[in-house]
């Protein structure tokens, strides 16, 4: 016999039940429905028996169809008491378990953990997990672990999975709060103060993901806006499964879960570990699961990766979440570890159906990643059972509990508000000092910029009163014959040119001045008559003389025009032809500081 798959709905005064057997013979088909129970035949397809949240009454109301293109019978069920709402319809593994079983396989699988009462029979459940000292045993006995610590001795036979899917080494044989004391510890070597900066100071990618809205913020808009009408019993479905996650639903085994007291804190405060890690999975990928989706989840979740079932409060888990945030992913900013906490609190107020849907997805990761499908038989599977049958109010207890807690830097032990403080210090030295600098070199290229343009402006003056006077151009030449190309400006610790642009000799032993105070430079060639040129230049062969005393090896560089400079003119000893082709005659003395200047003058100018 073949389960077939099927959904249920509701309306004021009806319950519809819509089951697809394609293939099926519309004629022959039984249905049985009474009270609380419905069960449908069509060979091949036996829906056994489904356990209704209300009851429903044969009053000839009831109403079957087939819809032969799609295969599917529709039945609807008129209620027994007008108006009622059905609750959970869409958790379909619950609806699946008998209250009473007929056959000789119970359909109900029993697993206590204890003899105490089961949390259907509690008045009141405190968050706040009692501390009982740690006791050393003697016996050599395996430590359990998984959902309600139901489990022990799994990872002795997978020791080849397990470095690839938790952190702690023999968990059999490592107690609760050893495993708890090596976590820390891992945590502490982990954090990168350097990583956490980074992401701290240069979070537009942070940002960015927080902008993504996950599908459980619009349901919970939805519930806010429906709460304050009247009718909220008959309020529309905020939590919709697909296809894929209802079948889902149906190949689970259905089991009752009777967990001791401490069994079952561990179960809430582990469901809230898990779904931090699958709220920031989901914020950092903006809801487009990767290959590296399954490592965040467990890795993030001490309770899946430490096989953690020490948590003592709310607090202590989210101060466990954060811890790890900021030690292991890629993004490891603090905002990520509160998104995830305001999202956690958005899916427990939208009830089981919401929590249901994300564990079906951390489910589906899981079985897709080798070997995390392991934490599936551990944890997960067992959680999407379990929570289909938590009462609601339970739930809510456990949502307000989280909301009340609070969560800051100071909790995580990191030391993470005196590294901010420290890292903006060392931020604002740095900007004075940058400061600082710009403003030195502003005044350095400023102090540049003004020596440049007064030496442009010299030049270009002595440029041009060498065009207006004479086409002669004369290079200022070495003894080696080299062309000197330096300005003519006063210059110490340097070799003098010979013959200055003046045509003038000079020793060795002699400094070549500017006139005046040194401002003014000496012009090429004047452009004054040529009497006057030589009394300018008598001046200059007193100067000369006068400095002839000063010690050896200090002299001047020979003054040339910019454009000498630009394109200098290599010539003979002693002979220079200007531009009309007319000869100026150089005769160098044998005596060092002794000048000998003859000029050809042009026969028009005579």
């Amino acid at each position: 016999m073949i389960t077939p798959a099927f959904e249920l709905t509701q309306d004021p005064d009806f319950l519809q039940i819509k089951i697809r057997v394609p293939y099926a013979r519309a004629s022959e088909f039984d249905v049985y429905f009474e009270g609380e129970d419905f069960k449908f035949y069509a060979k091949p397809y036996f829906l056994r028996q489904l356990t209704l949240p209300g009851r429903i009454v044969e009053d000839g109301r009831e109403r079957a169809s087939y819809n032969t293109d799609e295969g599917t019978f529709t039945i609807q069920l008129p209620k027994e008491v007008p108006g009622q709402y059905f609750e959970g319809l869409d958790l379909l593994t619950s609806l699946l378990a008998p209250k009473k079983s007929r056959s000789a396989k119970p359909l109900v699988e029993e697993m206590a953990a204890s003899a105490e009462l089961s949390e259907e029979n509690e008045e009141e459940f405190e968050w706040e997990l009692e501390q009982i000292p740690y006791e050393e045993s003697t016996l050599p006995l395996q430590h359990p672990y998984g959902f309600g610590n139901l489990r022990s001795g799994v990872f002795q036979r997978l020791q080849d999975e397990l470095s690839d899917v938790i952190d702690i080494k023999d968990p059999d044989q490592t107690p609760a709060e050893e495993r708890r004391k090596k976590r820390l510890a891992a945590e502490a070597a982990k954090f990168d103060p350097d990583h956490y900066l980074a992401d701290f100071f240069e979070d537009e990618a942070i940002k960015h993901l927080l902008k993504y809205k996950p599908w459980w913020i619009d349901a919970h808009k939805k519930m806010t806006a429906l709460q304050g009408e009247s009718h909220q019993e008959h309020s529309p479905t905020l939590v919709v499964f697909s296809e894929e996650e209802r079948e889902q639903l149906r190949k689970f085994t259905n089991k009752s879960y009777l967990l001791d007291k401490r069994s079952r804190h561990h179960v809430y405060l582990g469901l809230i570990d898990i779904l931090l890690a699958y709220c920031y999975e989901i914020c950092v990928s903006e809801g487009d699961k990767n290959v590296e989706s399954s490592w965040n989840i467990r890795k993030l979740s001490a309770t899946l990766c430490w096989l953690e079932v020490s948590f003592s409060s709310v607090h202590d888990v989210l101060v466990c979440f954060g811890r790890r945030v900021l030690c292991y992913p890629l993004y490891r900013h603090f905002e990520l570890v509160t998104r995830a906490f305001s999202d956690t609190v958005m899916i427990l107020q939208l009830g089981k159906a919401a929590v249901l849907k994300c564990l079906l997805d951390i489910h589906k990761i899981f079985m897709e990643s080798d070997p995390a499908y392991i934490l599936n038989d551990l944890f997960i599977t067992d959680y999407c059972i379990w929570i289909q049958k938590v009462k609601s109010k339970k739930l809510a207890a456990l949502c307000e509990s989280l909301q009340k807690t609070t969560l800051s830097k100071s909790h995580m032990g990191l030391e993470l508000e005196e590294l901010e403080a420290a890292a903006v210090l060392v931020q604002e030295e740095e900007k004075a000092l940058k400061a600082a600098g710009t403003v030195s070199k502003q005044q350095l290229l400023c102090s540049e910029s003004e020596t440049s343009d007064s030496e442009e402006s010299s030049s270009t003056s002595s440029s041009e009163t060498e065009g207006s006077d004479s086409d002669e151009q004369e290079s200022s030449t070495s003894e080696d014959g080299e062309i000197n190309s330096f300005p003519g400006t006063l210059q110490e610790e340097r070799t003098a040119p010979l013959i200055d642009c003046n045509g003038l000799r000079q020793g060795k032993n002699t400094w070549a001045m500017e006139v005046a105070d040194g401002k003014s430079k000496v012009s090429l060639q004047s452009a004054t008559p040529s009497g006057k040129l030589v009394e300018e230049l008598e001046m200059q062969i007193h100067s000369a003389l006068r400095l002839s005393e000063q010690p050896e090896g200090l002299a001047t560089a020979g003054c040339i025009s910019q454009e000498q400079e630009e394109n200098p003119v290599p010539r003979p000893d002693r002979f220079s032809e200007d531009a009309a082709g007319k000869g100026n005659f150089l005769e160098v003395s044998p005596k060092p500081n002794s000048l000998l200047f003859l000029c050809s003058t042009n026969k028009d100018e005579d």
